[in-house]
């Protein structure tokens, strides 16, 4: 018979999974990936932790100490990084995304006052929800990213006709064009768009997402591209911006999005 004598029964019973959800608290999370310039952390804190009633005292008084744009992408940007980041990890959910983008724009727009000519955009992205399709929130996440990013989104909304999205890729040029569908009735609007751009001597990728799109699906017609959830929408951003077509990011994807 098989003896149990000196068994630690505790490692066997051991509940690994909600060690580890008690160990990924946002302190926990802000303590590795906060700056280290106590200005910068101090404008970052207010973000992480949806300090909208300070944030623009916080903002105007870093102003006294640091330029405007590093006070954005050092201070307030990477407040929202860690915001994406207890996103993807299940910490924080569509409430605090939106307080955090809330809270970072807020202070954005004191910041940007003192920028000769303005925020520079990295570039323009056009984001929408399918036609026929009324879920929007994974296009709303991924839109406070993007411009959380230094991205300028126009946003369409959601239920928005193919030729409408066509035309506004035609009026804004932008260099990313994203759908998000959370139903597979909707989803075939995808290929449709990508078809009339490329009909139209159009080369910009196409990136969808949502509930209902695989990458499979998604890399099914020319142009389209893939994203699983929204923290991955910038760093595919980042690479067309550099570059990348949308091949290019369909061959790397695995090497782009890896870790978010």
């Amino acid at each position: 018979m098989l003896s149990t004598k000196g068994v630690d029964f505790g490692f066997i019973l051991r509940r690994y999974d909600v060690e580890a959800e008690n160990l990924n608290t946002p302190e926990s999370i802000a303590k590795k990936m906060l700056p280290s310039d106590a200005v910068f952390k101090a404008c970052a804190e207010d973000v992480l932790y949806m300090r909208f009633k300070d944030i623009v005292k916080t903002v105007t008084e870093a102003l006294t100490k640091k330029e405007a744009l590093d006070i954005i992408n050092k201070g307030l940007v990477s407040g929202m990084e860690i915001v994406g980041v207890l996103y993807a990890q299940n910490i924080y959910y569509l409430p605090e995304i939106m307080l955090a983008a809330k809270t970072m724009e807020m202070g954005i727009a004191v910041a940007e006052k003192k920028i000769p000519g303005g925020r520079k955009t990295k570039g323009v992205a056009v984001m929408h929800a399918a036609e026929g399709d009324p879920h929007d929130i994974g296009k709303n996440i991924a839109a406070v990213m993007m411009r959380a990013a230094g991205y300028t989104v126009v946003d369409l909304g959601r239920d928005v006709p193919v030729d409408d999205v066509v035309a506004s890729v035609v009026k804004e040029k932008p260099m990313l064009v994203t759908g998000t569908a959370l139903m597979t009735t909707t989803m075939s609007a995808f290929p449709a768009i990508a078809a009339k751009m490329a009909a139209k001597g159009i080369k910009t990728p196409f990136m969808s997402a949502g509930g209902a799109v695989t990458r499979e699906y998604a890399e099914s017609f020319d142009l389209g591209i893939f994203s699983e959830k929204a923290p991955q929408t910038p760093p595919i951003a980042d690479k067309i911006l550099a570059g990348y077509d949308w091949k290019k990011v369909r061959d790397q994807w695995d090497n782009i999005v890896g870790g978010v």
